[in-house]
């Protein structure tokens, strides 16, 4: 066991979801160490430095003088009244998940465990991960009883990057429990820094609200994407109809089309809904359509800007073409899974000269190759622009005048030679 006095808490995991849960956690008395595979970003993160946008440098400089450490080394678990596992879920590349990252922590967890210790796991999973592959894990490693000798829960991460109202205070906070006295404990647990908790039945019920939050959101996009390729053929302004649609005060609620869907839930987490659907023999076949119309998105917007430099007598082969916004969402820097990396590769493909602008990500590669960055906006040069994220500073004033636009997200409808997706 790693000498030195107990932590209330150790955060396996300091990416988007595990540093913010640390600083919630933190700024409430308790003490709380970070723990990271990667001794870069334990050194960057104890030298004051952060590497995501919900936490300024200053905030962490805040959580560092309330007691807050980082680390790599997994020892300190040994010290721990609780352990939440915040780490990556990807999709593997057969298009299932990728648990290597959730089942790693496991083993780690489990050699260090002390009796009596709380494991909790944010990871976004199918149902029947808690219990199917973190329980044995544990069990093997520390030859403790979950339920018994230590508790076990599940509560899905909420986190929405760069959300100004809503963070990990004041989002209810879903948990389930191994059993209810491991529901209890990490009620407790949570209940300490968090002000709404939210208990479920069982760890299957929690890993199946976070799925289920998130494939209501891909199929609802899917079906926006879906009517702006058709709209645009039957000569309806899809935006106006979604804002008179909004109107409405009940019943409804208003999502957008754009050049596809991205971040670390909504591409992702519908796939292991339908991974685990598909093991009982069932094809999933509203998660596999929306996957579908939102992974052809990429393609349509380059017919699109196609189409519009061939009204002006150009061909996309010869044309340059400027992307404005490379995150996945506006006026945050995060990347994972945005739809301009297809949007971009798919251009490349096409033979077109490819520039980008974005405040917030200092280069960008498609392909392996690093794509020029546009510093000055307002005299780039370019035959056609490309709005795949709509940066608050992207506002008709700020474009270059004479180039066409094609806006894929609906910002800067209105302006002169704009055209929305």
């Amino acid at each position: 066991m790693q000498a030195g006095p107990p932590v209330d808490l150790v955060v396996v995991g300091q990416g988007y979801v595990g540093l913010p849960l640390a600083q919630a956690a933190t700024a409430k008395g308790l003490t709380v160490v970070g723990l990271d595979r990667s001794q870069r970003v334990v050194d960057a993160l104890n030298a004051g430095a952060s590497h995501i946008d919900d936490i300024a440098d200053a905030e962490l400089d805040a959580m560092l003088r309330q007691g807050y450490t980082a680390t790599a080394d997994p020892a300190v678990q040994a010290r721990a009244k609780a352990i939440v596992i915040c780490v990556p879920t990807p999709l593997g590349e057969a298009g299932g998940p990728d648990l290597a990252a959730v089942v790693g922590a496991a083993h780690s967890a489990g050699k260090h465990l002390a009796r009596g210790a709380l494991v909790v796991l944010e990871s976004t999973t199918y149902p029947g991960t808690t219990e199917e592959i973190v329980a044995p894990i544990l069990r093997e490693e520390s030859g403790l009883e979950p339920g018994v000798d230590f508790h076990l829960a599940f509560s899905p991460e909420r986190v929405d990057p760069g959300n100004p109202v809503y963070g990990i205070v004041n989002t209810p906070k879903v948990v389930g429990g191994f059993t209810e006295a491991c529901t209890a404990a990490a009620r407790d647990l949570y209940g300490a820094f968090i002000d709404r908790i939210v208990v479920a039945k069982g760890t299957r019920e929690a890993e199946m609200a976070k799925l289920l939050e998130n494939t209501y959101r891909h199929v609802n996009i899917a079906l926006v994407n879906e009517m702006a390729v058709f709209c645009r053929e039957l000569g309806v302004d899809l935006w106006d109809a979604i804002d008179l649609a909004k109107t409405k005060p009940f019943g409804y609620q208003a999502f957008y089309p754009g050049p596809g869907v991205g971040g670390h839930c909504i591409p992702i987490d519908p796939n292991y809904l339908s991974y685990k659907v598909r093991t009982l023999g069932y094809p999933f076949r509203f998660v596999e359509l929306a996957q579908e119309i939102n992974n052809r998105m990429p393609e349509y917007v380059v017919g699109r800007a196609m189409a519009k430099l061939n009204a002006s007598g150009l061909a996309l082969s010869r044309a340059r073409v400027l992307l404005l916004g490379v995150t996945y969402k506006p006026d945050i820097a995060d990347q994972r899974e945005s739809p301009s990396t297809p949007v971009g590769r798919k251009l490349v493909e096409a033979g077109a000269e490819l520039a980008y602008h974005d405040p917030h990500v200092a280069s960008w590669s498609v392909a392996g190759h690093e794509v020029e960055r546009v510093a000055d906006l307002a005299t780039a040069k370019a035959d056609l622009i490309v709005v795949l994220t709509h940066h608050a500073e992207y506002t008709p004033e700020a474009l270059p005048s004479g180039v066409p636009v094609l806006d894929t997200r609906g910002a800067l409808r209105g302006a002169d030679d704009v055209e929305a997706l």
